[in-house]
């Protein structure tokens, strides 16, 4: 049952839209994220590390897909953020509070928020986009 679960996961990372592999990663950095703190009240000291490393893996993950040349002053203030999150994520390991991570988590539903709205909007213009097309040769 797992194994088809896996194939599954593996199936849909390597058929998704780049927009849909941003997504992914911020579920999972939210998934993560919630899991460490979880873990933190539990006092799972060794989950609480496992979920950290997670979720600065994924953080690091989207800070180094980051084009500065396209993305310009939005990239900057994306890096900033990121690097706030990777650091507030260490102090939480480091003093094993969840209080930093909370900082995080806002952190990462905003953008997560922010993200799917783009995408939903980037899939309306593309399918007026292809109406047009379609309109066009009639």
């Amino acid at each position: 049952m797992s194994y088809g679960l896996g194939a599954y996961k593996k199936t849909s990372i390597h058929t998704a839209s780049k927009e849909q592999i941003l997504l992914m990663l911020y579920q999972a950095a939210i998934k993560n994220c919630k899991k460490a703190m979880e873990s933190i009240e539990a006092k799972e000291i060794a989950k609480k590390g496992e979920y950290i490393g997670k979720l600065q893996d994924i953080i690091i993950e989207l800070n180094n897909s980051l084009d500065f040349e396209i993305g310009g002053q939005v990239a900057e203030e994306l890096s900033s953020l990121y690097d706030y999150m990777l650091f507030s994520s260490t102090q939480a390991n480091i003093k094993i509070d969840k209080e930093p991570l909370e900082g995080c988590l806002k952190v990462l539903n905003i953008l997560y928020e922010g993200w799917t709205e783009a995408v939903k909007q980037l899939r309306r213009e593309k399918g007026d986009v292809k109406k047009e097309v379609k309109e066009s040769e009639a």
